[in-house]
């Protein structure tokens, strides 16, 4: 069983909703580590590798939406 292409829409909706997710992600990590009395710095690099990640898979979903939305 064969998938159907994802369609230009469908990728800048993903693409959307991760950088949503990201945003959230790190907002709620230096909130935390506020109430926390945890330095930024080491509660950004907590998340650190979820960020990397993060960052990968957006970067491979604006190229693959650059070839299908010329």
């Amino acid at each position: 069983m064969s998938q159907a292409p994802i369609t230009p829409e469908e990728l800048a909706e993903a693409i959307a909703e991760l950088e949503t997710y990201r945003e959230r992600l790190v907002n709620d990590t230096l909130t935390v580590a506020e109430r926390a009395k945890v330095l930024k710095a080491k509660a950004l690099a907590q998340i650190e590798p979820d960020l990397t990640k993060i960052d990968a898979t957006l970067a491979q979903l604006r190229a693959q939406h650059a070839q299908t939305n010329p």
